[in-house]
């Protein structure tokens, strides 16, 4: 029978045809099952995944010592949850910058919706994300984000907070509330229109809840909750959370609620304002408003002051923690601030007369790596990076830990160098591996906001002010292991102030 077929021309021509298309098939199966390959990762455990091989107290450093043993690109799984960690400058670069759309969306844990129920900035995506997005850096701008008049806010609050200072009178003292305090009232400024007194009870409430908060949801149990969200009501942490949260919202709407019935469509005093006269303009119009309602409001504020507040001044923090503990760099900054600028007070544009200065503020920044896993992205689409098929809505952590300490990028990525800012002239350079903001389409949009506020409070400290270990504690003995949340912050430890004469 099959002889009589083939020698047919046209059944034979049949044959052929079929036979090259199960060929073509075959190959083409076997290209797209090699195309379609997984990263490589931790064999999992059935229910568990890789949570015995990780530590939730530290993640970002478990996943920095996976990444040595399976490369930039790796999955692990928490849980039944695949999570894929890119690793290295060259690898976040490429996924984040190169690849920022399919990269470009954020992942919403629960914890996360929690918090803002899919509203905001921080935890949208989509269209909201995009406008809520956009209208930020528009306001944010116009009301001098990175130019003069947010400056002038900064340098104003650079003298509250050295007052705060100076009534401890050089003895021992935690900096962390005053530094939070002064970080929250710039951007208070800027979403409020007012700043407030460092004793105002609602004012150090709203602060201290956004700092516990964020302390909170980096805690190993809050990571068990996003994997078994059941869990939640069973601990602690998440109450606390949870309270911590709804708190916050009562504040923020009594301090919208008071913009809103004193607002001047002709006078736009703040971020508020700039949304409000927004929304009437649109509903006077008779536009479809899909964006400008109360719950985007109440939850942009929210993120916009929580980050506003955490980055820069945990970022703070460490610098002078830095100063203490490295008292040679302290006088080199302080003897170019000196020559430079003398006594009068420390101006944005003076950056690029401070190399010195600039480069153990960027040092300062890279080894504290206060946001050590970024906050984690999730695929818009089906990608295939690095010869690695990755799904659409598949989690990503892209490891800023392994940015800022890559070997093959920082001469040495574990020490406190200033050097590997400056050329051998003493001339500041720009290195590209300099990551603490993110990049691509999620990068940090207060980057630079934050930028001038730490620029302009630690020049006008270490102007003030030597920063020493207190009495009894060597430098040697200050400590920079850091308390773990979603940001790195320093271990809570007094210093002294020495007002400089």
């Amino acid at each position: 029978m099959f002889e009589e077929i083939i020698r047919c021309p046209t059944s034979a021509l049949l044959f052929g045809v079929i036979v090259g298309l199960l060929v073509l098939r075959f190959i083409n199966s076997s290209f797209s099952l090699r195309e379609r390959r997984a990263p490589p990762g931790p064999r999992p455990l059935p229910l568990f995944g890789n949570l015995f091989q990780v530590d939730l107290k530290r993640l970002d450093q478990s996943l920095f010592n996976l990444s040595e043993k399976y490369g930039p690109v790796f999955q692990v799984f928490f849980g039944p949850k695949k999570v894929v960690v890119l690793a290295g400058y060259r690898t976040v670069k490429q996924a984040l910058v190169n690849h920022a759309d399919e990269f470009g969306n954020r992942e919403i844990s629960p914890v996360f919706y929690d918090f803002t129920k899919g509203h905001g900035i921080l935890f949208s995506n989509g269209e909201p994300w995009k406008e809520m997005r956009r209208f930020a850096l528009t306001t944010l701008r116009d009301f001098g984000m990175g130019r003069k008049i947010s400056e002038e806010i900064i340098i104003e609050e650079c003298h509250y907070l050295t007052e705060e200072f100076e009534q401890f009178e050089e003895k021992a003292f935690n900096n962390t509330k005053a530094i939070h305090y002064a970080a929250s009232n710039v951007i208070s400024a800027l979403m409020f229109g007012k700043r407030f007194e460092y004793k105002d009870l609602v004012f150090q409430a709203m602060v201290e809840r956004d700092n516990e908060t964020i302390h909170l949801t980096g805690s190993a149990s809050l990571q068990i909750y996003n994997i078994c969200p059941w869990l939640g009501p069973l601990l602690k942490n998440w109450r606390d959370m949870i309270k911590n949260v709804e708190d916050g919202k009562a504040d923020a709407t009594k301090i919208i609620k008071n913009l809103k019935e004193t607002l001047d469509p002709e006078i736009c005093r703040c971020f508020v304002d700039a949304f409000l006269i927004r929304k009437k303009h649109l509903e006077d119009s008779k536009v479809l408003n899909l964006h400008y309602h109360d719950e985007n409001l109440l939850y942009t504020v929210a993120n916009l002051f929580a980050a506003g507040t955490d980055t820069t001044a945990t970022t703070l923090k460490w610098c002078l923690l830095y100063m203490a503990k490295f008292p040679h760099v302290q006088e080199r900054v302080q003897e170019e601030l000196s020559r430079v600028v003398g006594s009068r007070q420390v101006r944005t544009e003076d950056r690029k007369n401070l190399p010195y200065t600039d480069a153990v503020i960027h040092e300062s920044q890279r080894l504290a790596n206060i946001v050590p896993m970024a906050l984690p992205h999730a695929i818009s689409k089906d990608v295939t990076f690095q010869g690695y098929f990755i799904k659409e809505g598949t989690t990503v952590f892209p490891l800023l830990t392994s940015v800022l300490y890559d070997e093959t990028e920082w001469e040495n990525p574990y020490s406190f160098s200033p050097s590997h800012f400056l050329d051998s002239e003493g001339k500041f350079i720009r290195r590209d591996a300099f990551m603490p903001f993110s990049a691509g389409r999620r990068a940090c949009l207060g980057e630079s906001l934050a930028r001038t506020e730490i620029f302009l409070f630690f020049t006008s400290l270490l102007q003030h002010f030597r920063f020493t270990p207190p009495p009894g504690v060597s430098e040697d003995q200050l400590d920079l292991t850091p308390v773990v949340g979603v940001t790195l912050a320093p271990t809570p430890q007094n210093l002294c102030a020495f007002r400089r004469h």
